[in-house]
């Protein structure tokens, strides 16, 4: 399968959608609200041009949405589109998995001593 598939495949779609190292925590913190651009930063505590080029890219895709306040100095929201809203239950689906994995690896840590 290659990007030939995009658009076709929902799986392909749905990698190059979520392609980059912080698409779905940008979309988990998104789903949680609105969110100014210095809010995201200091919540993901990552730099501006990653938060920046991860914001663009989702917004490309039409899963973001930026809005620009006419007022100085500026101010710009973030938000999720009505597709971006409907991966709420992908986001889920990850946590419980992710939490279900974290047991696994307390459970199966090789004992120290």
């Amino acid at each position: 399968m290659g990007k030939d598939l995009f658009g076709i495949c929902p799986f392909v779609t749905s990698q190059k959608i979520l392609q980059g190292k912080w698409a779905i925590l940008v979309l988990h913190e998104l789903s949680q609200g609105t969110r100014r651009f210095n809010e995201l930063e200091r919540g993901l505590q990552i730099t501006h041009a990653t938060l920046s080029s991860q914001l663009k890219s989702l917004e490309r895709e039409g899963i973001v949405r930026r809005k620009v306040y006419a007022e100085v100095p500026p101010r710009v929201e973030y938000s999720l589109t009505d597709i971006g809203r409907k991966f709420a239950p992908v986001l889920e689906s990850i946590r419980a998995w992710g939490t279900d994995y974290i047991d696994y690896l307390h459970a199966n840590r090789p004992k120290v001593g």
